[in-house]
C-alpha cells in the first residue's frame, strides 16, 4: 500500500492508505473527504460540550443572554445559563453529559494529527463511526432530539452552513480540491504510479488545495525536531569557541615551568635573582 502523508500544516495532518494503481482523482476525493471529516469532529467536539453544559440552541432570532430576555426562560432542573446567550441552559443530567463529553474526546483522538506520529492511517469509515458515536451520545442525553437550527445537529447530519463563520476555511469541497505533490499539481486522469513510480511501498507528503489556488507551501529541507536540534550544536559549538577565544592568554609564557632554560639554569645553580623592594 501507498502511505500518503497529507499535509496542510503542522495542525492540519493525516496519513491514507491507497494503492499505485488509483487515479489522482479517486484519491483526491477521498483524501477531501478524510479532511472535511476531521473538522467536522473538531467541531462536533466544540459545540458538543457546549450542548453537554448549557442544552440544546435557541432559536436564533430569540438568542440572548437570559437574564436580560423578556420572556422568563423556563428552567430546567440542570439549569445552567450560557454566558454567550445561545443556547437555552437547560442542560441533561451531569452523569450522562460525562457520556458525551467522553465520547467527543474518543472521537477527536480518532481524528487527532498525533495519529501521524503514531503511523495510523485514517479511513473514512472509521471518522464516520466517530460521527456516529456522538449521534448516538447526543441522543442518550436528549432522546426528544435537538432543534434543526442547533449546530450539533447540523454536523451531525452534515447539513452545516459553514459560509461567513470562522469554520469557512475548514471545508475543502472534493470537486473542487486539487491535489500537489513536489510543488506540482498532479493531474486527475493520471495515476499515483505516474508520479510515485510502481512501488507499492511508497511513502510521500502531498497536499490539498481548492482549484484557482496558487501552489502550497514547499516542505522544509528538513524537519521541525532536526532543525531544533542543529541549531542547539551551532548554538553549543559558538560557547565552546567563545570560551576559547577568552581562553588565548599567553601570560603563562613568564611562568618559571615555561622557561625553555629552566633545566640548564637549575644544574648551574643560577636561580631567579629578586631586587629588594
Amino acid at each position: 500500500m501507498v502511505l500518503l502523508h497529507m499535509k496542510r500544516s503542522d495542525l492540519d495532518q493525516f496519513l491514507f492508505e491507497t494503492t499505485i494503481a488509483s487515479t489522482v482523482d479517486e484519491t483526491t476525493r477521498q483524501l477531501a473527504e478524510v479532511h472535511n471529516l476531521r473538522h467536522r469532529i473538531e467541531r462536533l467536539k466544540a459545540e458538543g460540550e457546549e450542548l453537554a453544559k448549557y442544552g440544546p440552541a435557541k432559536r436564533p432570532d430569540q438568542q440572548g443572554i437570559d437574564q436580560y430576555q423578556e420572556t422568563p426562560v423556563e428552567k430546567g432542573p440542570h439549569y445552567t445559563m450560557d454566558p454567550t446567550g445561545r443556547r437555552t441552559g437547560n442542560a441533561c443530567d451531569p452523569e450522562v453529559a460525562k457520556v458525551l463529553v467522553r465520547t467527543l474526546e474518543e472521537a477527536v483522538a480518532v481524528a487527532h494529527k498525533d495519529q501521524v506520529v503514531k503511523k495510523v492511517p485514517l479511513t473514512v469509515r472509521a471518522l464516520q463511526e466517530a460521527v456516529d458515536n456522538i449521534r448516538g451520545a447526543v441522543m442518550i442525553c436528549y432522546p426528544m432530539g435537538l432543534p434543526e437550527w442547533d449546530l450539533v445537529r447540523q454536523a451531525i447530519e452534515d447539513k452545516e452552513d459553514l459560509a461567513g463563520t470562522s469554520y469557512a476555511a475548514d471545508d475543502l469541497p472534493a470537486d473542487i480540491a486539487t491535489l500537489w505533490f513536489a510543488g506540482k499539481q498532479m493531474l486527475p486522469d493520471k495515476k499515483l504510479s505516474d508520479y510515485l513510480g510502481r512501488h507499492e511501498k511508497t511513502k510521500a507528503v502531498v497536499k490539498l488545495q481548492k482549484k484557482g489556488q496558487s501552489a502550497p507551501a514547499r516542505e522544509p529541507v528538513v524537519d521541525q525536531d532536526t532543525q531544533k536540534a542543529m541549531m542547539a550544536w551551532y548554538y553549543k559549538k559558538q560557547e565552546e569557541q567563545k570560551k576559547l577565544t577568552e581562553d588565548d592568554d599567553d601570560s603563562f609564557a613568564n611562568s618559571s615551568w615555561a622557561n625553555p632554560n629552566s633545566l640548564k639554569a637549575h644544574f648551574a645553580g643560577v636561580q631567579a635573582v629578586r631586587l629588594p623592594k
